[in-house]
């Protein structure tokens, strides 16, 4: 694998006023490192607010309006935590088309802590294993999601899609974790592509 086995590639990080800052900045500078084009996407105009530990936390510069974005304009999807940022986007009709077109086109998509209720607004997950903040568990669950809720295993790994529990301590653990299921993605979707156009 190279130092950067992202290069190139865009990826979409979905949040709101809210969301928590911890697991959105470690994503953000790890697929910087890794070569990746990574972009703020959300229903705030020019600024979202993030969460930091029991208090608002710093205001960073959005790169896009969520009504603005199409999944086919990105490889790969970050869905970080925090209740406030979660709510909002659950309530925001382009938040189910987007994770949706990214769920069905076998794009990668990591979502942590209260970022994976998310994929239950998006209904697409029955039949796939996951696992998140235990606050959401009923939720996803009624989803139709089987829920892993095993001790001490902090995150599943289900085809191309990567789901964490939080809470901070399994950010990094998360991260690494995202680079390689994000990497896998991207040659599932290249030998995809080359089936189609063999068979074409």
């Amino acid at each position: 694998m190279t130092d950067q086995p992202l290069a190139g590639k865009a990826v979409a990080i979905l949040i709101a006023n809210g969301f928590e800052e911890v697991e959105m900045t470690e994503a953000q500078r790890a697929l910087l490192r890794a070569g990746a084009a990574p972009k703020i996407i959300s229903p705030e105009q020019g600024l979202v607010n993030g969460w930091h530990g029991t208090s608002w936390g710093h205001y960073f510069p959005t790169d896009k309006q969520i009504g603005e974005v199409l999944a086919a304009d990105f490889d790969l999807l970050v869905l970080p935590g925090g209740e406030r940022s979660v709510a909002k986007l659950a309530a925001n009709p382009h938040t189910r088309r987007i994770i949706g077109s990214f769920m069905d086109a076998g794009k990668g998509v990591a979502a942590i802590n209260h970022g994976v209720q998310l994929l239950a607004v998006a209904q697409r997950l029955k039949g796939r294993t996951v696992t998140g903040n235990e606050a959401i568990r009923e939720t996803v669950e009624a989803a139709g999601a089987t829920w892993v809720a095993e001790e001490g295993q902090n995150m599943n790994i289900d085809r191309q899609l990567l789901t964490a529990r939080g809470p901070e301590e399994v950010v990094p653990e998360f991260i690494d974790t995202m680079l390689r299921v994000f990497a896998d993605a991207i040659e599932y979707r290249r030998q995809l592509q080359a089936e189609k156009a063999a068979a074409a």
